[in-house]
């Protein structure tokens, strides 16, 4: 593996937990708290299933349009991922969610219809 793709991911990720934790640590407006909670905790709980989301169609689309089987399983994976953060506002539980189920359709579908 080349090590400039394990620097690009390092770099990548802290850039993308420091925009998370700076504007929550050193904000003026986050320690102003409304009646669901302050602003900026709301907005950024909208940000990060928007980023989930938005990431799930960057990273499938491509994937999609060159192998056509795999646009079921994707749909059960976003499928599961909204649902799942409707009931739980859990991003963790639902993104693991749905990993799985993308798994796990993919690889029953695959089974069942190509075999």
């Amino acid at each position: 593996m080349n090590i400039n793709v394990i620097v690009i991911g390092l770099v990548v990720g802290a850039a993308n937990y420091l925009f998370r934790y700076f504007p929550l640590r050193f904000s003026r407006a986050s320690r102003q708290k409304t009646v669901n909670g302050s602003w900026t905790a709301r907005i950024l709980d909208g940000i990060g299933i928007a980023s989930i989301c938005s990431l799930l169609v960057v990273s499938s689309v491509p994937s999609v349009m060159r192998e056509h089987d795999k646009l079921l399983p994707t749909l059960a994976g976003f499928a599961v991922l909204a649902l799942c953060f409707y009931h739980s506002r859990s991003i963790v539980l639902s993104t693991l969610a749905g990993a799985l189920s993308f798994g796990l359709v993919y690889k029953f579908f695959i089974t069942i219809i190509f075999t």
